[in-house]
């Protein structure tokens, strides 16, 4: 793919200048103060801190929101400088919002800041920031290797669209298998390694960065969805190239927006910004200015959330296990993944906010979603994630009814597989209570053996 003239577009360091204020020697200056940041990163706690902070125009805490869709210049030879790349958001010209915004610019550094990344680019969906990479890292007659326990809508996405409309095909493989990876990947053709770092739903762990060195042996980008595991896991830090993002779930956390993310080398987000071939211009995957207001503003508070949704989790999953359940969760000692994500999982955070349950059959299933929802109030049946509240689905019918039977298999997803989004509204011991009630109603019914 053509790389732009443009500098990076994540850390923008000064408001707008005249084109000739800033010489070659302060236009590097500028660009290492744009990516200081990342050199300053610990955790993603203290980089989001030490990210920049966007005041708004007159003085106010909050950034302003930049809802223009075009933007003017003071001299028209400008313009056509902006076109031919060689001034861009950088050093504060925009040209139109579908192609970069100031706001959803200050959402971008703060991701960026997140994944520990030089850049990022924020997305109208989760979807929109897959579907992107994708066109732009794989062509006509590429291949991908992807693992077999993805979220439906990319398992859809790589099986049915790709290869229809763009002659790009896919093998699904186990990444718990690092042979059948390292054997998937094909001489010249396969480009992208694809998988989710917490999967969805079997709540799999991938060993990130073993999974990174076979790839980057062989040439190829590695690509990872962290809609898990935010706060939890930092890819970008074990090596993995593409970090993507549905920013709908826990790092919007209000289950009200809709939004996704890019986060990688500045390189890469300028390339994909190309006017002439960029897939985030052309295709305009774009986010609302007001959307990235709403989101920037709730990021500095992820930490917290995080912690309290991988706290419950573990308590839970914990409580239900001791009563008899098959309960999967990473943070508990017998899943087969626990010791790996521990080694490479960010202190304190824990080891994610969902739960899954198997109850064996898609009948017990239901009927213990119906019970959790509309006897004891411990629930909502919905799907989607990182919810205040607790939010439960039956994978299989659900979120990946885009699989046939043989891929659910292939992916490890029962028919009776309950994925549990573990809220924190409420007490801790309210909800427990709650759940307790209705697994008794579940025992009453004859549904559930004495546990």
């Amino acid at each position: 793919m053509a790389e732009t003239k443009t500098q990076s577009f994540a850390f923008p360091d000064k408001k707008r200048t005249e084109p000739d204020d800033l010489d070659g020697d302060n236009l590097i200056t500028v660009k290492k103060q744009m990516l200081s940041s990342v050199s300053t990163w610990e955790d993603p706690a203290a980089a989001l801190a030490a990210a920049r902070h966007e005041f708004g125009e007159h003085g106010g805490v909050n950034m302003s929101i930049e809802a223009s869709a075009t933007f003017t210049v003071m001299e028209p030879e400008t313009l056509s400088r902006m076109f031919a790349g060689e001034l861009g958001p950088d050093r504060d010209f925009f040209i139109y919002s579908r192609h970069f915004n100031p706001t959803v610019l200050n959402l971008s550094r703060q991701m960026a800041a997140l994944e520990g990344t030089e850049a990022a680019y924020c997305t109208s969906s989760g979807m929109a920031a897959i579907s992107s990479v994708l066109l732009h890292l794989v062509s006509s007659g590429d291949h991908v290797v992807a693992s077999t326990a993805l979220y439906g809508g990319t398992h859809a996405l790589m099986t049915h669209f790709l290869p229809r409309a763009c002659n790009i095909t896919t093998t699904f493989v186990d990444v718990d298998d690092l042979e059948a990876v390292r054997n998937a990947i094909v001489h010249d053709r396969t480009k992208v390694l694809y998988f989710e770092s917490i999967a969805n739903p079997t709540l799999k762990v991938a060993n990130i960065p073993e999974l990174c060195r076979i790839a980057h042996d062989k040439g190829v980008k590695v690509v990872v969805d962290n809609t898990f595991a935010p706060m939890v896991v930092s890819p970008a830090r074990l090596g993995v190239d593409v970090v993507v993002h549905s920013i709908s779930k826990f790092i919007s956390g209000g289950a009200d927006i809709i939004a996704g993310a890019v986060c990688g080398p500045a390189s890469l987000v300028n390339s994909m910004m190309d006017l002439h071939q960029g897939p985030l211009m052309i295709l305009g995957p774009t986010m609302n200015a007001k959307v990235a207001f709403e989101l920037s503003e709730r990021i500095p508070h992820l930490g917290l959330r995080m912690k309290e949704h991988c706290h419950r989790a573990l308590v839970f999953a914990t409580r239900m296990k001791k009563l008899g359940l098959k309960v999967i969760y990473p943070g508990l000692e017998d899943h087969p993944q626990h010791t790996l994500l521990k080694s490479f999982a960010n202190k304190d955070y824990g080891y994610g906010g969902l739960v899954c349950v198997d109850m064996e059959t898609e009948e017990k299933a239901n009927r213990l979603m119906h019970y959790l929802q509309n006897s004891t109030q411990f629930g909502f049946m919905a799907v989607s994630l990182g919810y205040y509240e607790t939010l439960l689905s039956c994978s299989g019918s659900s979120t990946s009814s885009e699989m046939n039977t043989q891929e659910k298999e292939l992916a490890g997803i029962s028919p009776g597989l309950v994925r549990i989004s573990v809220g924190y509204i409420g007490t801790l011991e309210q909800k427990w209570s709650q759940l307790e009630k209705a697994l008794s109603r579940m025992q009453d019914s004859g549904s559930l053996n004495k546990y």
